[in-house]
Parts: C-alpha cells; sequence; structure tokens
C-alpha cells in the first residue's frame, strides 16, 4: 500500500502532533516550511496556533499565494488556528486570510486560554463519542451554502467540509485518536 504524502504546515503551533497523527492515520508526513516543501504533497494540514503570526510568516516566506494556489488543486485541512486562515472572513479582529472557505469566524469566540476544555462532539453519529479539545477556539457565525457541517458542540459547527477542504474549531490531534485525520486522507 502507498501511503499518501501529507504537509503540515510547520512554521508555527503544534505541527509536530499533527505529523504523529498523520503518520498513525498511514500517511507520510511532510513539514512544509517553504513553497517547494508543497511539491508532492497530496494535502496540506494548517495547523493551530496563532492565526496572525501565522499570517505574518505566510507572507514573510512567500506562501500565502502558493497556499492560495494549492488550496484550488489539492484539499486543505484547517484546525482552529488553521480553520482561521481557511476563512473569508474574521473577525475580533478583522485580519486577512487565505479565503477558502465561505465562513465567518470569530477569534476566540469560545474564551482566553482559561476557558479552554474538553468536549464531547454533537449532532453527527460518527463523532458523537469523540473527545474534542478546544484551546482559544473560534467560532464559525456564519456559513455558505456550500459548506457542510459534520459536527457541532453547543448548536455551532465545529467540524466543516467545503468541497475537498475539512476544517475544525478545535485540535483533533491532541484527542489521542485519528478518525478526522483519516477523514482528510480519505479525500486525498
Amino acid at each position: 500500500m502507498q501511503h499518501k504524502s501529507v504537509g503540515v504546515l510547520a512554521l508555527q503551533g503544534d505541527f509536530e502532533a499533527h505529523a504523529r497523527t498523520l503518520e498513525r492515520a498511514g500517511a507520510r508526513p511532510v513539514l512544509v516550511r517553504t513553497r517547494s516543501d508543497l511539491d508532492g504533497v497530496d494535502g496540506l494540514v494548517l495547523p493551530g496556533g496563532e492565526s496572525s503570526t501565522m499570517l505574518n510568516l505566510l507572507d514573510r516566506e512567500g506562501l500565502t499565494g502558493s497556499l492560495r494556489e494549492f488550496a484550488a488543486h489539492k484539499p486543505l485541512f484547517g484546525t482552529c488556528a488553521g480553520l482561521i486562515l481557511m476563512a473569508k472572513t474574521v473577525t475580533n479582529p478583522e485580519q486577512e486570510s487565505l479565503g477558502v472557505l465561505d465562513i465567518t469566524v470569530e477569534r476566540n469566540g469560545y474564551g482566553r486560554q482559561k476557558d479552554s476544555r474538553v468536549v464531547k462532539l454533537e449532532g453527527i453519529p460518527d463523532f458523537e463519542d469523540m473527545e474534542a479539545v478546544f484551546i482559544r477556539a473560534p467560532v464559525v457565525r456564519s456559513m455558505g451554502r456550500n459548506v457542510r457541517v459534520l459536527a457541532t458542540y453547543g448548536g455551532d459547527p465545529v467540524l466543516l467540509e467545503q468541497g475537498h477542504h475539512l476544517a475544525s474549531s478545535f485540535h483533533p490531534e491532541l484527542s489521542g485518536e485519528t478518525r478526522i485525520h483519516e477523514l482528510f486522507l480519505a479525500r486525498l
């Protein structure tokens, strides 16, 4: 069996946890720090971290345009700050983004660091028993009609898909299991 190569944006955030989870899910992780690192990967994970810092690093490394171009042809999976980077509109405060998901997100919508929590997902049978780790997580405030909700928490969408892209408000790489990463791998 040939393992898919999946890039993990490795400029900031807990990219190592995603790489380990992808490996357990059967993929070959590739740490992406430059445009040439995108060559040959089948999809890309945008990890959690600090979205405004990530945007500055993307600009400094000349990766912003490359990621938009990559997303037009290959799947992205954004978690927490990665979801913020993928959003069309960002609030609290407003900031630029890649604009690949037709959503509006509010940064830190679930509260500050002290408000971090581990919860059970709601709404979709495949994920209802899954623990989700929320750390300064964004809240999805609105969605376009082509965005599909896969799981919710407190009535809010927290796991979404649009086309070949996947995004979560929480950190699936910290739950100790691979189901959501496997869902992403199935898109490759």
